[in-house]
């Protein structure tokens, strides 16, 4: 008989570094006494995260959701914006805040990313833009969207919480549209506490970026546009430094697990794990399952609640889909007619525990649990 843990295995545990490099570099804060705007550690680490991603330029902010609003209004977009149901709130919200209407796409079977076959019906003269998402670190249809984006003259954001250190063929994934948003929050592979960046090509669509998250300050005398404060501060971004020294121990570590997790779970019937393409880096954000129940003999649901009762905390993500929230429900793009495949997805899928402390002899001991549970 398998016993439940006596400790409770969450989804993930953040990565933190030994408290007396933290130290040092408070000690450094506290000397220099520059606590926000723009400060050295600040300046250093947006170079060293420009490198981690091989992109031209990068804009550190205090959280991705402020990110993400910015990335929005700083493209002047107005109207509608064909995105996805299968995402963390933010990625709507941020359009909301805007005053743009999100439009929900279907998504693609496999990859759970926003179905560029799908989206070319949605467009019409007030269409603005197109917000995919890079769900699970599984890189978006990236030029079939950018095919797309083309033809009709529209912006390509994109939402890349789950897909720090990602790459296609080499290119990092902060290259591809116009904008793409990283997350840095604490649950993240790679995290500052909270935090998060932007990336873009456009010199110059940087500094209006960088503007925006700063109230719109040019200097001391002028304010030239409307904005926000969205700064990341000091103390994040001495985190953010310590963190990126342990990044390839932290993705050695989850890559073992996530191998453990293959293993053990590839001949049960009725569980099928998440590929990536061979082209594609992985960003070790999640290991992601997807339970079909008329073979694995119980529900997603289920799955779940019994093995909380093993002291195991898996997610379900991204449950309920954004186009059922009470705020969206209404669109006639949330129709669910309109979402089949999201419809099925989002009842299927189970993200399970994953971080570096994970021991490989607990990720086996949730394979047996999973595989015990199996009727």
């Amino acid at each position: 008989m398998i016993q439940p843990f006596d400790e409770p295995i969450y989804v993930t545990r953040p990565l933190l570094p030994d408290l007396k490099e933290m130290y040092q570099e408070l000690e450094k804060i506290w000397s220099s006494k520059w606590l926000t705007n723009n400060g050295p550690e600040h300046q250093i680490f947006e170079e060293e995260i420009r490198r981690r991603l091989k992109v031209a330029n990068v804009s550190l902010f205090n959280n991705g959701t402020i990110a993400l609003l910015v990335a929005v209004n700083s493209l002047g977009l107005k109207g509608e914006v064909i995105t996805t149901p299968f995402t963390f709130p933010a990625t709507p919200h941020t359009l909301f805040w805007n005053n743009i209407t999100p439009v929900f796409c279907d998504i693609d079977e496999k990859s759970m990313t926003i179905n560029p076959d799908k989206i070319e019906q949605m467009v019409n003269p007030r269409t603005i833009a197109i917000l995919g998402v890079h769900v699970f670190g599984i890189p978006c249809h990236i030029e079939k969207i950018q095919e797309i984006a083309d033809r009709y003259g529209l912006k390509v954001i994109y939402d890349a919480a789950h897909a720090f250190d990602t790459e296609v063929d080499g290119t990092g994934i902060g290259n591809f549209g116009d904008i793409s948003m990283f997350s840095f929050h604490a649950t993240k592979l790679f995290h500052t506490a909270e935090g998060g960046a932007l990336t873009c090509k456009d010199t110059d669509l940087k500094r209006s970026i960088d503007l925006l998250k700063n109230f719109g300050i040019k200097n001391e005398d002028e304010v030239v546009m409307p904005g926000i404060n969205g700064k990341m501060n000091e103390i994040q971004a001495a985190l953010g430094l310590i963190n990126l020294r342990y990044l390839e121990a932290e993705r050695e570590k989850r890559k073992r697990i996530i191998d453990t997790y293959t293993q053990c779970l590839s001949d049960i019937e009725g569980i099928r794990l998440n590929e990536l393409p061979k082209n594609v880096r992985n960003s070790y954000q999640y290991v992601v399952i997807r339970i079909e129940q008329e073979r694995f003999g119980i529900s997603r649901d289920e799955l779940y609640t019994r093995l909380k009762e093993y002291n195991v905390f898996p997610r379900k993500y991204f449950y309920p889909l954004c186009s059922d929230y009470p705020c969206y429900r209404n669109l006639a793009s949330a129709a669910p007619a309109n979402l089949p495949v999201a419809k099925k997805v989002v009842n299927e899928v189970l993200c399970l525990p994953l971080y570096g402390e994970l021991a490989i002899a607990s990720a086996e001991k949730i394979c047996e649990l999973i595989r015990m549970f199996r009727k």
